[in-house]
């Protein structure tokens, strides 16, 4: 991204963490995705444990090797032997110190948007885990909570269902279709109007590059 493109959008990301701070978030901002990394080690303190949410953005961190080197405590949802035992560790991953997650959309007022196929997303994000830690990027930024919601429906479940293989008709078509199928992609729909929740608040780290979906 040429510096031009970076210093406007730090100045979008500028105006959009002062509203954040208004919501009760706690926003930090990362000039890019290596930052962003060391930004987030600073947050979690050795030894604590940690769950994580499906994300393309928190595997382009490069993060998760690091949690698993024996300084933190790792609900390591990707190291299963099956999925029985995967839904195990996600469900005690609600009890984490940590969780570490992306979000869908960021609207200017200051709300999160985010749909799940499973839900263990956004139940951690609204309950469990005392520290929540959402990474996004510039891309998932919009006008309205609407948009945000546009955005789910027509760019980011059909790209996740083709991502995870899921036999939806959107892996096919690109286009959401309101399917029923057993492996729909986006089953639970949450909208965050603020950071303030049981246990601390949120902590949004914003990138000012395109990261994840």
């Amino acid at each position: 991204m040429d510096k031009i493109r970076k210093a406007l959008n730090k100045n979008i990301i500028t105006d959009l963490m002062t509203t954040l701070i208004e919501k009760n978030y706690n926003p930090i901002y990362a000039e890019n995705l290596k930052d962003a990394k060391e930004i987030i080690l600073d947050l979690i303190p050795f030894n604590s444990t940690i769950a994580l949410g499906g994300s393309v953005t928190i595997n382009e961190l490069d993060i998760i090797n690091t949690f698993r080197d024996g300084e933190y405590h790792l609900f390591d949802r990707y190291n299963q032997p099956d999925w029985p035992s995967t839904l195990k560790c996600m469900r005690e991953g609600l009890l984490a110190d940590y969780f570490l997650t992306s979000t869908n959309a960021i609207s200017k007022n200051g709300e999160l948007i985010q749909t799940d196929s499973g839900g263990n997303r956004v139940a951690s994000l609204l309950w469990g885990p005392e520290n929540v830690i959402v990474v996004c990027g510039i891309n998932k930024l919009v006008d309205t909570w609407q948009d945000g919601m546009l955005r789910v429906k027509d760019f980011v479940g059909p790209l996740n269902s083709k991502r995870i293989n899921h036999k939806t008709p959107c892996n096919i078509s690109g286009i959401c279709e309101d399917c029923q199928t057993k492996q729909r992609i986006c089953n639970f729909t949450s909208i965050i109007k603020s950071g303030k929740r049981v246990g601390n608040p949120i902590t949004i780290v914003i990138i000012n590059e395109e990261v994840g979906y």
